[in-house]
Parts: structure tokens; C-alpha cells; sequence
């Protein structure tokens, strides 16, 4: 593999099988003035004609000590984080609008998951899944739900592939590229059976231009704790005042995303707080179960400010809306979003 590469154009990237060039140039020429879908994002009228030839696409990404540093975060639209097991966090990173190049270590499924990459419509690229029955059983719920499954079983390679990077389990790799064109050989493309696109009911998020550098707050660094006693996997988010962005680092180290030489940020931070049980289901580690649905406290970071407010989901597939204090629908920033879900009662220092 070869890494560390800097994104001024597009990023050959070095595979087992070859060189690939999946990675958009982000100096494409044209007015910028097409929104993401996703995140709000401005871009080119051309970048918008790709990510209308596709749906998004959601990718679990591993966390664990041994396997970082993870390749293709910084060019995600939007990430989910929440607990896999041990205290452990595991990434949902959902694409569209960009293309990634290399994602890695993709890992296994998890059942909340799955009512994330609900709300989008989305492809499902994970490694097998939590399949002990009862309510933790990913691998059952997907075909139950109708999930569009892209699992690393049912595809192979070479759109997936072991690299010799790190050791199993932590070295399987895949592209947005390879993802996109599997998922249009199983017919999984923008549009369903009746042709009606993966948009139709689609309910975007408001957006909203940076605040001036004036009204930006001078926010102190974000402290998440996921579990107490796995104090290594404790997220500080550091505010960037003059580039408005929450740049993220464990234990005083930053993350960097090797692909692009970048260190991972986002333009909004969303700590969701959901009951956390066990489900109890003879799994030795013990599998995970998340209130999704319904509504819970939230804090939304965002312009060096903090938002109290409320994450409310109907059900399984229905969108997470956001709300401040008096009930109204927050404004995010364009950019990139990353939502923490954490247990109800964990105390999130700012």
C-alpha cells in the first residue's frame, strides 16, 4: 500500500491488483453551487451529475487500537460513531458525493446500525455481522429490513481485498469506486424496481453558510466519553477557530486519515445520548442494543458554539431530526457531520 499521499488532484493509489484512481479531484473547475444531498457540501455541476448516477453508500469502518490509523474518513459526508462491542467505537461512513479511494478496515455489522443506513436509502458494505439470534442478529435484520447488502461474503474479490498492512481482522479494504460498480451489477443503482430514485422521500437536513469569524464562539475542546472504563477510545474534538472546524484526537494524538495526508475533522459535531443495554443474547463479548427510535438529548457543536437540544426518529426508517430548545430545526453547517451516539448519563466535557 502506499499512503500518505496529498489530495491536490486525483490520488493513484496502490492496490494488490494495480493502481487505482478513485479519489475526485477536489479542484474541479465551475461555479461550486450545487448542494450535497447529505451534508450540504457546495460543488460542481459535474460532481453533481456522478453522485446522481448513484445512492449512498454506508461502510463500516473499524476503530480499534490495531487497526489505526482507518483510510477514507476525511472523505465521507457524514459518520456515525457509536460503541461495537468492549467499549470499542466502530464508524458507519456514508458516501455520495465524494469518492473515497481506499476505505479501511471495513468490519462486521451491527444492528443499530442498520437504522442509520435506513434513513439514506443506502448500500450496506460491511464483513459478516452479530448473527447470534435474538434482537442483535445484523445479519438476519438485513434481509428483514430489505437492506441492500454489499457484504464481503457475497462479493469477494476484487471488490474487496486483504492487504498486507496490518493482520487479520483488520486489513480488509474496498474503494467507493469498486462499491458503486458492484452495486450496479446487483441492480442496486439510484433508482428501484419501479424506477423511482433512492430520493424520492428523502428528507434533507437545513443548511447554513459558516458564521463570520466574529460570531464564532471560542468553544474549549469536546471531551466524549463512549464507556469510562475504555478511556482509550475517548474522542477530543479541538475547535479550529479561523478554519471553523472540530479537528479530532484520541488521547492527545490526532487522527489522521492517510489517504489524504489529513488530519480527521468535521464542520459539525452531534453527541446523540440512547439507552445502551445488553442484548443478552449468549454472545461471549456481549452484543449491543441502542435506542434508536424516539427521541433523546443532544448537543450539536457547530461554529465554536454548542446547541442544546433533541434527536427525535420516529421509527426504524424514518430521518433523525435535529431540534434546538424551542423545538426548531437546527441549521448545520455545509460540511462534513459527525454524530456520536453515547449512553444516556455519560458526561460530555466542554
Amino acid at each position: 500500500m502506499v499512503f500518505n499521499t496529498v489530495l491536490k488532484g486525483p490520488v493513484n493509489i496502490v492496490t494488490p491488483f494495480g493502481s487505482l484512481t478513485d479519489v475526485t479531484s477536489q479542484q474541479e473547475e465551475g461555479s461550486k453551487d450545487k448542494p450535497c444531498p447529505l451534508n450540504g457540501a457546495l460543488y460542481t455541476k459535474s460532481r453533481q451529475e456522478k453522485w446522481q448516477e448513484r445512492r449512498p453508500l454506508g461502510v463500516m469502518v473499524e476503530n480499534h487500537l490495531d487497526s489505526r490509523p482507518s483510510l477514507g474518513l476525511s472523505r465521507a459526508d457524514v459518520i456515525y460513531e457509536a460503541v461495537a462491542e468492549g467499549g470499542i467505537t466502530r464508524f458507519l461512513a456514508l458516501y455520495l458525493c465524494q469518492d473515497a479511494g481506499d476505505i479501511a478496515p471495513v468490519r462486521s455489522a451491527r444492528t443499530y446500525f442498520l437504522d442509520w443506513v435506513l434513513e439514506y436509502n443506502a448500500l450496506y458494505a460491511h464483513v459478516g455481522g452479530a448473527n447470534t439470534p435474538g434482537p442483535a442478529d445484523a445479519l438476519g435484520q438485513i434481509r428483514q429490513y430489505g437492506i441492500l447488502d454489499m457484504d464481503q461474503f457475497g462479493l469477494g474479490f476484487p471488490t474487496y481485498w486483504r492487504g498486507t498492512d496490518k493482520l487479520a481482522p483488520h486489513n480488509v479494504h474496498s474503494t467507493t469506486k469498486k462499491l458503486w460498480e458492484a452495486a450496479e451489477e446487483r441492480g442496486f443503482g439510484p433508482k428501484d424496481e419501479k424506477g423511482n430514485r433512492w430520493d424520492k422521500n428523502f428528507i434533507e437536513w437545513k443548511f447554513k453558510d459558516d458564521a463570520s469569524l466574529n460570531d464564532r464562539g471560542d468553544q474549549k475542546p469536546v471531551a466524549v466519553p463512549f464507556w469510562t472504563q475504555a478511556p482509550d477510545y475517548t474522542v477530543t474534538w479541538q475547535y479550529d477557530k479561523n478554519a471553523n472546524l472540530y479537528r479530532r484526537f484520541h488521547d492527545q494524538a490526532a487522527q489522521n486519515d492517510p489517504i489524504t495526508n489529513e488530519q480527521l475533522s468535521a464542520k459539525n459535531v452531534i453527541v446523540q445520548f440512547q439507552t445502551e443495554r445488553t442484548a443478552n443474547d449468549g454472545y461471549p463479548d456481549g452484543h449491543l442494543l441502542y435506542g434508536t427510535t424516539g427521541s433523546g438529548n443532544a448537543l450539536i457543536f457547530m461554529d465554536g458554539k454548542v446547541v442544546k437540544g433533541k434527536w427525535i426518529k420516529k421509527d426504524r426508517t424514518s430521518r433523525t431530526q435535529y431540534v434546538d430548545e424551542r423545538g426548531k430545526e437546527v441549521q448545520f453547517n455545509r460540511g462534513l457531520i459527525w454524530i456520536e451516539t453515547v449512553p444516556v448519563g455519560n458526561v460530555v466535557e466542554y
